[in-house]
This record gives structure tokens, C-alpha cells and sequence, in this order.
């Protein structure tokens, strides 16, 4: 069985104890054994970096641009490979896995941009004689955590623009992906990142984070998870010393609202796709559809003949739709959530059932209810699971309501052919991203990514909003 190690000061280092890596689509089927980090390792680690970041934040932007550039030409030519790794170790299809492998090399094409876009404001002081430059400088050491659903892309979303605008990384990856995250580490090591500048270290969050987030070389944490944890992460950002700059993504209980005069066909695909791709396992899936009177009836027909045509499979498997659920443990959960959900008066349309196929996995039956009222925990708590709850109003009006009561605020979507409410709900609705006509999952590389309410915290990710955490303003005063 192969090891893989931590990245640490530009080398590879083994462990004392190692975590075994299983395939969710075949339990029998070990992807390897990695590194679970000691607090000696993660000490190193940040050490390691803070060396590194005076001569890396000096370093000269065409050298960045160009490490980027080839890492992301490495990721792009071996898009399926990387994709077909993905799918093996986190579930997702095959084709979802080779998508996720591509827009991680997309981003690294963006941010490779970015090294040469770097901007400042040269502006005349209201005292003569005397101007005022605005600049961006690099933060420092970043600790990055990310979570298990996309293994390539949020890594890839984090970890370039902190390299972009100079500064030095010490990357945690969710412990049930860390062959993606060591694969991609590989990646941009071969492409030229220098000693210290990117460190991998492994293992579990409840071990590694809190040793991470103390130390006083850490300058800022960006963080993908729970609502538990970045709570946690963010008091203890406020209480260190120095007090560590924050951004948090949390979660969402997202509404996609189907108003009676939407396309039928639309607004399903819209929901199967926002709802049940990627086994659901998406912080922006649609897991609240909200349909008025008119059309939910017919909706809730389409939607569940649509649901039981889908194939759940193996996730290499090219004719599988949507692939295993990632773990046992969170297959529990889902199971534990339809339990509550049938307990709390809502029914079961379908789905909802553990799968038997060819390999044992976590293979279950996505699942829709019906006759839900949003105080029910099921429309209350993300699930992160195939599991989607239909509920029904009286008109927009109340579904604008229902929409927005949630403690999350991360997306919400609308089907409908009336401009009018396409422009109200855009408005209105208390989220930081809003479809029209399109899956609430899904969105593109290049612009912010971010919430509302408990869904975020802190400056925006991605797209050239990704600055206001990577990097501080300094304002520097000339006289003439």
C-alpha cells in the first residue's frame, strides 16, 4: 500500500502515523495511507514559512505569474487523470470529477493573470504639496483549510491567490480527500514554488487545526466547513495574539423558488441538478424547493418520475449520474435526517433507501419530501446530503418569505418567466449569489463567491474580490 507524506520546507516528510484513504464507490478499493501531522509537524510547517514569506512577498510578480501558469498547464493536461483520482477518493462522477479537475486549472490561469494585474491609487493629499499612494501588500502566513466535497477546486480557489499576491501557505485538507490535495501539492511543486512557500499538512482538523490557529506566525486563516468549527475558528482569531485575520464559508440551506409561471421542464432540471448532483454534497444545493400552489402539484410529479430515472452508481462508472454518499459517517447522517424528517410529520415521496450494487459503498437513493413546513429541522439544518424538501405557498410574496428565513444566506434561486419578480427576487432575496432560471450549484471562477448570515464571514472568495483577504492596504503619505 503506497505512503504519502507532508510537504514541509520544500520536502517530503514521512509520519509516525498514517490515516487509510478508502474509495466510498468500492470499501475494498484503499486509495493509500497518508500522513496524519504531529503539533512538531505543523509548528515546522509555519516556521518554515514565515522564513520564506520576506523574499516570496518581494518576489517578482513574472515569476509568480509563471509558476501558476505551469501549474495550472499541468492540471489541465492531466485533467482526466486528476478527475478520475477525485472521483475514486471523494464519490463524485466521473464527469464531475474531470469538470472539478479542469476549473482547478482554470483558476490557476486566473490567478496566474492576476500576478500581473496588481493595482494601486496614487491620489493628491488635501494638503499641498503632498500625495497619498494606496497599495496592496502580501498578509503573511495563511493557514488554509479546506473541506472534503471539492477536493481540487476550493484548494485551488484558496491556495492561488494567496500565492498570486505574495504570500506563504500552510494547507490543511479535509481528511477524507488528502490524495487530491497531495496530488495537487505535487503539482505546484514541480511547477517552481519555492522552500517553505506551500506546505501540505495532513490529518485530522480536531489535531492539527488548533495548533494552527494559536501560533503567532499564523497572519490568517481561510476556512471551508461547518458553522461549529468556523465558530470556534473565528473566537479564536479574535482572542490570539496577534489577532488573526478571518474568512469563513459555511454552509447553506438554499431555497429554489418555483413560481407557477416557470417552465415545468426548466425548473426540475434546475432542482435535480442543484439538489441531487454531486450526491447533494454542495454547500450551494438547492435543498429547499419552494413551489406555489398552482404549479407544485405538477412539479412535485415531474421532479419525482425525474428522480427515479436516475442511475446511482460506482463514481467511475461513466454511466452513473450521481455516485456514493463519502462516507459511512455521513451516510448515517443522511439516514438520521429522513428518520427525523418522516418523525416530524413530512412524507417521503421517494428515495430515501440505502443501495445495494456490485461493490459495497455508500450508495443511497436521493430523497424528496413533501408537505414540509419550514420550521421542520429538515428545512432548518443542512443535511449535505441527496435530500431535498418541497414546500408549498401560497404565491411569490410568501415565497420570497419562506426563502428568506433560514440562518443561512448563501444562494437562493428562482424559476419564473416574469421579469418583474426576477428583478424583485434578485433584490430581495437575503443571499450573497442568486440564479434566475439556473441551479442554485454552480457558479463561475472568476467572480466572488460568498454568502450572508451564518452561510460567511470575511472577505469574498474568488475572482479579483479574492485581494481583500490575500493581501492588507497600506497607505503611505509623500511629501513633494
Amino acid at each position: 500500500m503506497a505512503s504519502f507524506g507532508n510537504h514541509i520546507g520544500g520536502e517530503w516528510v514521512s509520519s509516525e502515523a498514517f490515516t487509510t484513504n478508502i474509495n466510498p464507490s468500492d470499501t475494498a478499493d484503499v486509495v493509500g495511507e497518508f500522513a496524519r501531522t504531529s503539533r512538531a509537524d505543523v509548528d515546522r510547517a509555519i516556521e518554515e514559512a514565515a522564513h520564506a514569506f520576506p523574499a516570496w512577498s518581494r518576489s517578482p510578480v513574472q515569476l509568480r505569474h509563471d509558476i501558476l501558469k505551469r501549474a495550472g498547464d499541468e492540471l489541465f493536461q492531466r485533467r482526466e487523470e486528476m478527475g478520475r483520482l477525485l472521483s475514486r477518493e471523494e464519490g463524485k462522477t466521473l464527469a464531475e470529477g474531470v469538470g472539478e479537475a479542469t476549473r482547478a486549472a482554470q483558476i490557476l490561469f486566473y490567478f496566474a493573470g492576476e500576478c500581473l494585474r496588481l493595482k494601486g491609487d496614487l491620489l493628491p493629499s488635501v494638503r499641498p504639496g503632498v500625495g497619498v499612494e494606496i497599495t496592496r501588500e502580501p498578509l503573511g502566513v495563511i493557514r488554509i483549510v479546506t473541506p472534503w466535497n471539492f477536493p481540487l477546486a476550493i484548494p485551488a480557489w484558496k491556495i492561488a491567490p494567496a500565492l498570486a499576491y505574495g504570500n506563504c501557505v500552510v494547507f490543511k485538507p479535509a481528511d477524507l480527500v488528502p490524495a487530491c490535495a497531495h496530488a495537487l501539492t505535487e503539482i505546484l511543486v514541480r511547477a517552481g514554488v519555492p522552500k517553505g512557500v506551500l506546505n501540505l499538512v495532513m490529518g485530522r482538523g480536531s489535531e492539527v487545526g488548533q495548533a494552527i490557529v494559536s501560533h503567532q506566525k499564523v497572519d490568517g486563516i481561510s476556512f471551508t466547513g461547518s458553522v461549529a468549527t468556523g465558530r470556534q475558528i473565528a473566537a479564536a482569531c479574535v482572542g490570539a495574539t496577534p489577532m488573526k485575520k478571518v474568512q469563513l464559508e459555511m454552509g447553506g440551506k438554499n431555497p429554489l423558488v418555483v413560481l407557477d409561471d416557470a417552465d415545468l421542464d426548466g425548473a426540475v432540471e434546475c432542482a435535480i441538478q442543484g439538489s441531487f448532483y454531486s450526491t447533494g454534497q454542495r454547500c450551494t444545493a438547492s435543498s429547499r424547493l419552494i413551489a406555489t400552489q398552482a404549479i407544485h402539484d405538477r412539479f412535485v410529479d415531474a421532479l419525482t418520475a425525474r428522480m427515479r430515472a436516475l442511475n446511482v452508481g460506482d463514481a467511475l462508472d461513466p454511466s452513473s449520474q450521481i455516485g456514493p454518499v463519502v462516507s459511512e459517517t455521513q451516510m448515517r447522517a443522511d439516514l438520521d435526517y429522513i428518520r427525523i424528517g418522516k418523525e416530524e410529520g413530512a412524507c417521503l415521496a421517494t428515495g430515501g433507501e440505502p443501495l445495494t450494487r456490485e461493490r459495497a459503498g455508500f450508495y443511497l437513493s436521493p430523497a424528496l419530501f413533501t408537505e414540509v413546513q419550514n420550521h421542520m429541522r429538515i428545512a432548518r439544518e443542512e443535511i449535505f446530503g441527496p435530500v431535498a424538501a418541497v414546500i408549498r405557498v401560497r404565491d411569490y410574496d410568501e415565497a420570497l418569505a419562506i426563502a428568506n428565513d433560514t440562518p443561512f444566506g448563501l444562494a437562493a434561486g428562482l424559476c419564473t418567466t416574469s421579469l418583474k419578480h426576477a428583478q424583485h427576487f434578485k433584490r430581495n432575496a437575503q443571499a450573497g449569489m442568486v440564479m434566475v432560471n439556473l441551479p442554485t450549484a454552480g457558479v463561475d471562477y472568476h467572480v466572488p463567491f460568498g454568502g450572508r448570515k451564518e452561510s460567511s464571514c470575511g472577505p469574498r472568495e474568488q475572482g479579483a474580490y479574492a485581494a481583500e483577504f490575500y493581501t492588507t492596504v497600506k497607505t503611505s503619505y509623500v511629501a513633494a
